[in-house]
């Protein structure tokens, strides 16, 4: 159980039966009477958000999440296919649960899968990846229009700005938390 001291940006707990996270989080102390603490939750499985305002004397549980090393194996149309690394089992993870991860998901990636009743709910990627550039067009030396970047493409269809000095077939650092380039990488 956690009480209302314990609640912070980031915590995972369960209402109602279902596993939500808080994204933003207020305490206020007014002159009388006891603290409030405002909570914007977000529900882990149906993505839906609110706020709402606890006492300090108010408890909560905590989920039983689970958490397993996997490797994304393929799609097929909205179905993002896993593998457990240990059992070899597979799960598959709808792409509107996925939301900007598809951006960076390139096969046999190991990811985290976040399990709430032995279901899927979330997918964490690796805080930074290595993607190859599939379309770059050359950037014109002397181009005055201000921007010192151009847009690219990579092998997953995600376009992004770049320095000018990036080409095609270049591998890239990309952050996954921001989607921005980070560096070029050496192989």
């Amino acid at each position: 159980m956690y009480s209302t001291s314990d609640l912070r940006k980031g915590l995972k707990i369960e209402i109602d039966g279902e596993p939500y996270i808080i994204i933003e989080f207020e305490f206020s102390k007014p002159g009388k009477g006891q603290a409030l603490y405002r909570c914007k939750m977000r529900n882990m499985i149906t993505g839906n958000q609110f706020v709402k305002t606890y006492r300090s004397s108010d408890k909560f549980v905590k989920p039983a999440l689970e958490e397993r090393k996997m490797q994304y194996l393929y799609n097929q149309d909205d179905e993002y296919h896993f593998m457990d690394s240990e059992n070899f089992e597979q799960i598959f993870v709808v792409r509107d649960q996925l939301g900007d991860n598809v951006n960076f998901m390139v096969d046999n990636m190991e990811v985290d899968v976040l399990f709430f009743q032995d279901r899927p709910i979330d997918v964490s990627l690796p805080n930074f990846v290595n993607l190859l550039v599939t379309q770059a067009d050359p950037w014109v030396k002397g181009d005055t229009s201000g921007s010192d970047t151009k847009p690219i493409t990579v092998e997953t269809g995600y376009v992004l700005q770049v320095p000018p000095f990036v080409d095609q077939g270049d591998k890239i650092q990309i952050d996954t938390r921001t989607g921005a380039y980070v560096t070029r990488v050496k192989e």
